[in-house]
């Protein structure tokens, strides 16, 4: 098979389309002909040598695709050769074949084209396991996510509308009506005092949920952004690692702060990926077949492009997500 290599850790001149030994499906997994893939920004840092993955699962960049099943490994039921199906991946999406455990692997949700299905698997996962898992998100909250018009941020705005809450996105300002679009209520300019802006947009409450991908730098003012008895769920470091933490300002309102990632996550077990999975199948592809939830697309690239596609990223002003498509 093909695939997106990187010669040494650096920049997007370093991945290359090169010819790599074909995976295999074992006991569990199937073995999937890729259609498409979608750039994640953990993709960057992993191509940059920061964000390896982990132990066991392929060395090739891509945490999700879209395909057609083309070999049913050992003890895997429910799913057949020739199935179109999208996946959560710990790696090797950037490729022609990848493995999969079975527990990973999704339908294409009705309506939805199979190529535009690669963009779905990663963001749907995320905002599922964080915003509907651990946030428990409820009817008649306030909801903020911080850079609503990336991938996380317009899939978040759609599932949180679609859940009855008050959406709250930050935002460039340029990018506002991209967020109202999408269904956000309130729009803040991110380099705003967030804080003070949403409490008056709120009449003083805050956010019951925050979704942040930022970690070190938007710390103290997401803490200050709570609501009483609210959840803040970080699922990015982009503002740095290190931040100092005002536990005074987090028990006066009786807070709580979780740092969650998906890749790390163990295929089976009650927070494994296989549960995530499943609540993702229950509760969102319901919502993308009614079309309460669209798949957001910037654009398309040729999977040998990938480079161009990271160089895309990068640059910044990405609505939703960049796909690319398998030959």
């Amino acid at each position: 098979m093909h695939a997106i290599t990187v010669s040494e850790p650096g920049g997007p001149e370093n991945m290359r389309w090169t010819e790599v030994e074909d995976p295999k499906a074992g006991p569990g997994e199937v073995l999937l002909d890729v259609v498409a893939s979608a750039v994640n920004r953990a993709d960057l840092l992993q191509r940059q040598g920061n964000y390896p993955p982990p132990p066991g699962a392929s060395e090739i960049i891509g945490l999700e695709c879209s395909g057609r099943i083309a070999e049913v490994g050992p003890g895997v039921e429910g799913w057949a050769r020739g199935d179109e199906v999208c996946a959560l991946l710990a790696g090797g999406g950037y490729a022609t074949r990848v493995a999969v455990p079975a527990a990973q692997l999704l339908p294409v949700p009705e309506g939805v084209d199979l190529t535009v299905a690669g963009s779905l698997p990663e963001v749907a996962c995320t905002v599922y396991s964080n915003v509907v898992m651990k946030g428990a998100l409820a009817e008649g909250e306030t909801f903020l996510v911080h850079g609503g018009s990336s991938g996380i941020g317009t899939h978040a705005i759609q599932v949180a509308k679609a859940l009855g809450a008050r959406v709250v996105a930050t935002a460039n300002p340029a990018r506002f009506d991209v967020c109202r679009a999408f269904g956000a209520d309130i729009v803040i300019d991110y380099d705003a005092d967030v804080p003070a802006e949403l409490k008056e947009a709120t009449d003083g409450h805050g956010a019951d949920v925050i979704l942040d991908s930022m970690g070190a730098k938007g710390l103290k003012a997401n803490i200050a952004s709570l609501a009483s008895d609210g959840r803040l769920l970080i699922i990015g470091m982009q503002g740095g690692v290190k931040a100092d933490l005002n536990i005074g300002a987090l028990l006066a309102k009786r807070g709580s702060l979780t740092a969650m990632s998906l890749r790390s996550r163990p295929v089976d077990g009650p927070h494994g990926k296989g549960a995530v999975v499943a609540g993702v199948r229950a509760k969102t592809w319901p919502l993308v077949a009614a079309g309460r939830v669209k798949p957001v697309v910037h654009a398309e690239f040729p999977m040998a492009e990938a480079a161009e596609a990271h160089r895309t990223l990068e640059a910044g002003g990405v609505v939703g997500k960049l796909l690319l498509v398998a030959p």
